[in-house]
């Protein structure tokens, strides 16, 4: 439910449009994938930019918010794992806030839904990326973060370019900093 100090349905929908206004990117009229939609977040911040149709993947299910459940510009794709759901149709943009599966693996999930010159803009988040060993009570120290985001460039730019970049606005959880990435594939 949408609270009324918040525009939408979870925080991820701020962490979304900060890179939309950040990136200068529009998705008015466009056919999106959310993979990892939860509550909606994404979804709601999608639709709200005036995506035409947004496919909500997530493995859960029941979660994706009731009013978002009942837009007819979403396709509720529940209990299915980005990793290995089919693709209905080429999307112009996939968007992607996964917890626990690790961008060297939703990337190339994310690449399987694009059309030709589509983009991704997908939530990076360092502590779920780096060695157990590194997090303080569930939190990557700020002095891990540089070396971490140096590794994980590298590994995406073999396949993608990051066109843009920038901090979410909103801290994950525990506190930890996440980054979002405007990616395009490499050709």
């Amino acid at each position: 439910m949408t609270q009324p100090d918040r525009r939408y349905v979870s925080r991820g929908g701020v962490k979304l449009e900060a890179a939309l206004r950040g990136f200068a990117l529009s998705v008015q009229d466009l056919t999106v994938a959310d993979f990892g939609s939860h509550t909606g977040g994404f979804v709601d911040c999608l639709l709200q930019h005036g995506a035409a149709k947004v496919y909500a993947v997530e493995p859960g299910y029941g979660v994706l918010d009731y009013r978002l459940r009942r837009d007819p510009r979403v396709v509720v794709c529940e209990r299915q794992n980005a990793l290995h759901a089919a693709c209905p149709e080429p999307c112009d943009a996939v968007t992607i806030d996964v917890g626990w599966t690790r961008q060297a693996l939703i990337l190339p999930a994310a690449r399987r839904w694009l059309k030709p010159g589509g983009f991704v803009v997908t939530l990076v988040k360092p502590h779920y990326e780096a060695d157990q060993s590194l997090l303080h009570g569930g939190v990557l120290p700020a002095e891990s973060l540089d070396t971490l985001l140096a590794r994980l460039r590298d590994e995406a730019q073999s396949q993608w370019t990051i066109e843009n970049e920038c901090e979410s606005p909103i801290r994950g959880h525990g506190g930890n900093t996440e980054y979002l990435w405007l990616l395009r594939v490499r050709t």
